[in-house]
């Protein structure tokens, strides 16, 4: 069984198709590509992925189980996060405390025993929590920052992070829109390295919008390939750089 499916999705704006009958599915532990110029409709179908937009039709399937049209805060609590374009974090935070945030968020602490909650049991919490968030640190390699204020991070530091903070939800499928774009050579392996090394440990399934298409094919297993809302292309990274009808979509027929 797929980790996530979408059977025939749809998005009609105002009698524009924004994105048509879309089939896509992803596994446990694949890094799937989600590739096409500009306008062809890849944030769309992350939006209705996310939740963030409700479907004209079709479904989309997680592990079997029909989730069409359920809110993001929802998505989040079952394992699917995204990122987005750009970096989102708490400013006035510590890069340490912003991503305590998402773990606590994550905690399965429920309410109840929060009321009766003796401060050694807070305590202990908090150091796992801490320690957690360490971990992920240390995976980036930004340990050294982790008392850093986050509004004083540059641009590609601060997108490190938001992918950092999505991953401390510890998500069984990853969303990552675009995550490379305004990160430098030795940023972009560093998310590489982070993202792999989750996939690896944890199972993530990642779909991931890209333009740097080194990137893509260099670490993605499989890719589907959209233009003007519907997929013209699916296969491996060989198999999508010698298809015409990719080329072409790039490129433009003669």
């Amino acid at each position: 069984m797929a980790l996530l499916e979408t059977q025939k999705l749809t998005k009609t704006f105002i009698g524009l198709k924004a994105v048509t009958n879309m089939d896509l599915s992803v596994n446990k532990g694949q890094i799937l590509g989600l590739i096409g110029p500009n306008g062809a409709g890849k944030t769309t179908l992350f939006n209705l992925i996310s939740g963030a937009l409700p479907p004209t039709s079709g479904k989309v399937l997680y592990k079997g189980r029909d989730i069409t049209g359920f809110k993001p805060h929802i998505l989040a609590r079952m394992g699917i996060v995204r990122t987005f374009q750009l970096a989102t974090v708490f400013q006035e935070l510590s890069v340490l405390d912003n991503i305590q945030v998402a773990l606590h968020y994550k905690s399965r602490v429920g309410f109840l025993q929060t009321l009766f909650e003796t401060p050694a049991m807070a305590h202990k919490e908090n150091g796992i929590v801490r320690e957690k968030a360490m971990k992920l640190l240390n995976i980036a390699g930004l340990t050294n920052l982790a008392d850093t204020r986050a509004g004083n991070l540059p641009g590609g530091y601060q997108k490190l992070m938001s992918v950092i903070i999505a991953l401390a939800v510890d998500p069984e499928l990853l969303l990552l829109d675009e995550p490379m774009s305004g990160l430098n050579a030795e940023e972009i392996q560093t998310l590489i390295r982070l993202v792999k090394t989750i996939r690896d440990e944890r199972g993530t399934g990642i779909i991931m919008v890209e333009h740097n298409m080194k990137v893509v094919m260099d670490h993605c297993e499989y890719i589907v390939v959209i233009n003007f809302g519907q997929k013209i292309a699916e296969g491996t990274p060989a198999q999508i750089a010698s298809d015409q009808r990719v080329i072409e979509a790039y490129l433009g027929s003669e």
